[in-house]
């Protein structure tokens, strides 16, 4: 593969002389230009844009830890962060998780190394010293409530979702309320736990530790919340599910065991997934293509910390 002194003695000029052509700079002369322009022809040279990038400290690559690509929410949140990097010449560099922290600190790593300009996390598993100690080495942005003076922040109102969500289902009359999530820890998880106590709080009203369903994921998942919600002596009377995956295998369950939705049982999901509107779930809405974009808009104006949170949407259909 030719190189660019290959050119440079292919036209008979010198390096500086090359470089200023493929630069656009205008100080070269009709015939010099002309020359170089055969030789790039004649030899087939490309730029190594990797090199390019390097020299100028820069190398458009931004990182995006994620637990998994194939979750629905996950990949709404990827679709926008895509988009948003295309739009702005970026390329992103994924980093699956499945949330392990050692995969994590990898992440860490490539921003310590300058392997990446940038690092979005889109759901964190290592504690908030552990990913602030990485800032001095480039921008990091997560997708959760967090005030930092030096990560930023991209986020969807979850508490208030969640909470909205609980008020839906009592003013259905539901008292007996549990709820899927698809892992207990995190920040996120634990505003919407703390959102669930609080609504069940206002109406004086108490809930089982065995109607909390965790590790919720996908519609298996779902098949095997009704499955243990079938073995349960006191039963809840709706459920607020934190993944329309998971709300769809509840009901398709349901539908199979001839569970009787919503009058035995109400379900309530989230993300407003194409699969909500085919089972004609009701659920909330969340701007995850926006978040997404937003992800990567912050991680590339690394001169300030960004603050921002995002609003929802309860859409009523027929599961409650």
């Amino acid at each position: 593969m030719a190189n660019i002194k290959d050119v440079a003695h292919y036209a008979n000029v010198s390096v500086t002389t090359v470089s200023r052509v493929l630069n656009g700079h205008p100080y070269v002369t009709k015939e010099k230009r002309e020359a170089v322009e055969e030789a790039i022809e004649a030899l087939h040279y490309r730029q190594n844009m990797n090199a390019i990038h390097l020299s100028k400290g820069k190398t458009r690559l931004l990182g995006v830890v994620i637990p998994f690509v194939d979750h629905p929410y996950f990949s709404l949140l990827l679709n926008g962060m895509s988009k948003e990097a295309l739009n702005q010449e970026h390329t992103l560099v994924l980093i699956q998780t499945n949330y392990d922290a050692m995969k994590e600190m990898e992440a860490l790593e490539m921003l310590k190394y300058k392997q990446i300009d940038g690092l979005i996390i889109a759901s964190r598993s290592n504690t908030w010293d552990v990913v602030e100690d990485y800032t001095e080495f480039g921008p990091i942005v997560v997708c959760e409530d967090r005030r930092s003076d030096v990560v930023s922040s991209v986020s969807i109102r979850h508490y208030d979702a969640f909470y909205e969500g609980m008020q839906h289902l009592i003013e259905k009359g539901h008292q007996k309320i549990g709820f899927c999530i698809a892992r207990k820890e995190g920040t996120n998880s634990q505003l919407r736990y703390q959102a669930f106590r609080d609504a069940l709080f206002t109406i004086q009203a108490g809930y089982k530790e065995e109607w909390i369903f965790s590790n919720c994921l996908s519609i298996e998942d779902g098949e095997r919340v009704v499955e243990a919600y079938q073995l349960l002596e006191e039963k809840p009377t709706a459920l607020l599910v934190t993944s329309d995956q998971v709300a769809a295998g509840i009901r398709m369950e349901c539908q199979k065991r001839n569970i009787a939705v919503p009058d035995e049982l109400a379900i309530l999901g989230f993300d407003n997934h194409a699969i909500a509107r085919a089972l004609d779930l009701s659920t909330i809405e969340l701007p995850l293509h926006e978040v997404g974009r937003k992800l990567v808009t912050s991680a590339l104006d690394g001169n300030k910390t960004i603050y921002t949170q995002y609003g929802f949407s309860l859409i009523e259909r027929g599961s409650v």
